[in-house]
């Protein structure tokens, strides 16, 4: 069986041989239901935080997105979700690198020594029934594939397997994860901080403490340090000038002292 710890989930498990876009087809779907996973080892029109673009060479990555009904959840309670999802796949990609320093860049980038290894973007149905909430992984990406010089694979940091194995522990691992997560978060009645998903993210946010830019969908771009994550997982960034302001969603850039 193909991506068998994967097929063990609760929900229902789609692989695809390729496809555009595993959110854009599951929020085609109407009758993707809470917990269903489609997965594709080649996705061809991906898409990033800004609407940014991205393919990878088929095999090399993994494009999986997951179906988080709202039910017990509050609206705003939704816009922890980007959050939770980042932080289980940190700790799914930290499971398969022992030893290695694996952190979340604000609000959901996954980071092994500061290079990039996983994005993560999620959207919001039109009816705000759910959020569909899409992962992409460099599994087996070698050096001179990768997008980017501050990107890294999980091949490159000495996870061992082919694709399809990396990616079904790195799926299972993180679907479960999320899902535990949105149960303790409803149990708690959308509040992050009493389901504890707020101090988790704190501990493992490499980006407090750091000097920032942020790049804000309105293309104004912030700089500064960023100091806290809010109760509602708002990044707040205190300016040279003294000033505090609060970042909803961005992208965030570390930037090193000299």
């Amino acid at each position: 069986m193909i991506f068998p710890l994967s097929s063990a989930l609760p929900g229902r498990l789609v692989h695809v041989a390729e496809t555009g876009s595993t959110n854009a087809d599951l929020l085609a779907d109407p009758a993707a239901a809470h917990g269903d996973v489609l997965l594709t080892l080649s996705q061809t029109a991906g898409r990033g935080r800004l609407d940014r673009r991205w393919v990878a060479r088929p095999g090399r990555t993994v494009a999986v997105s997951l179906v988080v009904e709202r039910g017990a959840l509050g609206v705003e309670a939704l816009g922890w979700v980007p959050l939770l999802a980042g932080a289980a796949m940190r700790t799914a990609v930290a499971d398969l690198l022992p030893g290695r320093e694996v952190g979340l860049k604000w609000p959901n980038d996954v980071q092994v020594g500061g290079a990039k290894v996983c994005g993560i973007l999620a959207e919001l149905r039109p009816d705000a029934s759910a959020v569909v909430v899409g992962a992409g992984v460099n599994l087996v990406t070698d050096a001179d594939e990768l997008p980017t010089p501050a990107s890294t694979s999980l091949r490159l940091e000495g996870a061992t397997g082919d694709a399809e194995e990396l990616a079904d522990e790195v799926v299972s691992r993180w679907v479960a994860d999320v899902l535990r997560s949105v149960a303790a978060l409803a149990a708690a009645g959308g509040d992050a901080v009493a389901s504890g998903l707020h101090a988790r993210v704190v501990r493992e946010c490499t980006t407090l403490g750091r000097r920032v830019r942020v790049e804000l969908p309105s293309g104004e771009v912030l700089a500064g340090e960023a100091v806290a994550v809010d109760a509602t997982g708002r990044l707040e960034v205190v300016e040279a000038s003294g000033a505090r302001r609060t970042v909803a969603s961005g992208d965030v850039t570390h930037v090193r002292y000299e």
